[in-house]
């Protein structure tokens, strides 16, 4: 009985399929803007995330001197 060949290349994940699907579909500059535009969104979520932090932890200390 002999092993299974070894698969030379890996398979592809969902995103390295969807970028290329991207690839065809858009123009660079079009890409460059979305990509731009998810890290806006990204970027804004990270900040409305330490905002909520920011606003508990003064809370709490209002609480404490109280």
């Amino acid at each position: 009985m002999q092993a299974a060949p070894v698969r030379a290349t890996a398979i592809p994940s969902f995103t390295d399929a969807l970028r290329a699907v991207e690839s065809l579909l858009m123009s660079s500059g079009q890409r460059t803007a979305r990509r731009n535009a998810w890290t806006s969104v990204l970027e804004d979520r990270r900040r409305a995330k330490d905002r909520v932090e920011a606003q508990r932890v003064l809370e709490q200390q209002a609480a404490v001197r109280s």
